[in-house]
């Protein structure tokens, strides 16, 4: 779970340092950057597996795919920042298990995760340009400051002391020295006889100018660095879910992952798996278990769908695949493929907060695509319930899981809670003499994060009316081009729906003629 994060040189976010509870919801026009954010967060996740190259080219560029991983760095004109950072403050799972199936336990789970990268230019021989490590750090918070870090509501006793726990002062990965000759060391979590504060145990060296990945994606070993681990493992868990009707329509063959994928894929196998769990438990059979897992879908999907009566999954007659099927009020089945892309992403959607083997972060990019307004509401309230409940302690009915969604859209802007709202909104920076337009994330006056120390942007009322009242007045700016200021040529008024004289009345911040 992301607590913190501190960005800057990527993209146009420029030392952007913004807060993060258990939902958030960031909010603002198209391009204005909401989605930057998002590449960031998955960006900082690939590195926990990747080359830095192959996590760079990873990164959605402009258009697609990107050719280059100059794209990744902030630009002004033609000009490119050499350098971007990161700085993750983080809860990660007090336990795991390694790549060689050993059971990882770290020795404290809320820590500080910072990475620095810098361009490295062409070569002269061809050879595309690259990246470099700058700096690497993995760092323990002290129990003891927590509250001054969480600053969200959570109730202390029950979930901050089954998510923050432990005890540790040394770092687990620190960088020595500056220039060519720095070296990034992983540290042991136990023994090492040294006495400086950041060394406990020597760790291996590493030389970070000629490093091909991080130094955290290399901790795959339970025994020698069972935190770094786990921090990885956090890193990892982090997605951005963009679900596609063509992948969720898919039926599954009986051996397919039991996950559900980035883009919805397995939706029928998750659940399958799900059902076949709650039957099982305490090794004991319980078909009104499974039976129960696809009565809640159900009921869950009759918040968006009237007419529905059974949600289930069937195995064909050689039993090698599974079809996810809606049944109505009428005993007539639907396969997945013939359900609306709305219904999908609110099945897909529930299945997530069923499963408690889902944990990290899930960012979402407007989920109330394919919606009918009237329902976004029940999306918005399925989307807060994946989320950790932070007045309860943490257990397999509520995981340390994280939801983060961006929109422009009013309706979503007027159902979530105002503490979990941020404005996205560009900001003028100068940087050696040079104006460029940024990222600038800000929050409601009287909510949690005008308590953090550092200076925080208040979104005035106006900007927020604009989202909640976005129907503009037809004026004589109407008339002007705002890319040319040229006059535009005159056309025959039209009557707007919402410039009806018997819907006036009716609409919200009504004023009269």
């Amino acid at each position: 779970m992301i607590t913190r994060m501190k960005i800057s040189g990527f993209k146009n976010l420029v030392d952007v340092d913004v807060r993060f509870g258990p939902f958030t919801c960031v909010a603002g026009v198209n391009g204005v950057g909401k989605s930057n954010l998002f590449d960031a967060i998955i960006f900082l996740s690939a590195l926990a597996e990747k080359q830095l190259i192959e996590a760079a080219m990873s990164v959605r560029g402009e258009g697609g795919r990107a050719a280059d991983v100059r794209h990744l760095f902030h630009r002004s004109g033609d000009d490119y920042s050499d350098k971007m950072s990161f700085e993750v403050e983080m809860i990660i799972p007090p336990k795991g298990m390694d790549d060689f199936g050993q059971i990882a336990e770290a020795s404290i789970t809320f820590l500080r995760y910072s990475v620095s990268l810098a361009y490295c230019r062409e070569n002269g021989k061809g050879i595309r340009g690259g990246l470099e490590l700058l700096r690497e750090e993995l760092e323990p918070i002290k129990l003891g400051d927590a509250s001054k870090h969480l600053l969200f509501p959570h109730n202390v006793a029950a979930w901050r002391k089954s998510a923050v726990r432990g005890r540790r002062s040394a770092l687990f990965i620190s960088t020595e020295g500056d220039g060519p000759q720095r070296i990034v060391r992983m540290h042991q979590d136990s023994g090492g006889g040294r006495t400086e504060k950041w060394r406990r145990g020597p760790g291996s060296p590493f030389p970070a100018a000629t490093l091909p990945r991080t130094v955290l994606s290399s901790a795959t070993n339970a025994a020698v660095a069972p935190t770094a681990l786990l921090a990885r493992r956090e890193l990892q868990a982090w997605r951005l879910l963009q679900l596609e009707p063509s992948a969720l329509r898919k039926p599954d063959d009986i051996a397919a992952p039991r996950k559900l994928g980035a883009n919805g894929s397995h939706l029928p196998a998750t659940l399958y798996r799900i059902a076949g769990d709650r039957q099982n438990t305490d090794d004991v059979i319980n078909n009104n278990m499974a039976t129960q897992v696809y009565t809640d879908v159900a009921g869950s999907l009759s918040e968006l769908i009237d007419d529905v009566r059974e949600v289930r999954i069937v195995r064909d007659e050689k039993g090698e695949s599974l079809t996810l099927e809606v049944v109505d009020r009428e005993g007539t089945a639907h396969p997945a493929r013939s359900l609306s892309d709305g219904s999908l992403r609110f099945l897909a959607l529930t299945v997530l907060g069923m499963d408690s083997e889902e944990q990290g972060l899930l960012c979402l990019e407007e989920p109330e695509n394919g919606i009918h307004p009237e329902r976004i509401p029940s999306m918005i309230e399925l989307l807060q319930d994946i989320a950790t409940d932070t007045n309860n302690p943490l257990g397999e009915d509520n995981p340390l899981s994280q939801v983060i969604i961006n929109t422009h859209s009013p309706a979503v802007v007027s159902q979530i809670t105002d503490d979990s709202l941020l404005i996205a909104e560009l900001k003028e920076y100068v940087v050696g003499g040079k104006r460029f337009k940024g990222l600038s994330l800000g929050c409601l006056d009287q909510t949690w994060r005008i308590k953090a120390p550092e200076n925080i942007n208040v979104v005035s009322k106006g900007k927020l009316l604009s989202y909640l009242n976005p129907i503009r007045p037809q004026s004589d700016t109407d008339k002007w081009d705002s890319y040319s200021g040229k006059k535009r040529k005159e056309k025959k008024a039209r009557q707007r729906v919402v410039d009806r004289d018997d819907i006036q009345p009716l609409l919200p911040f009504f004023e009269g003629k």
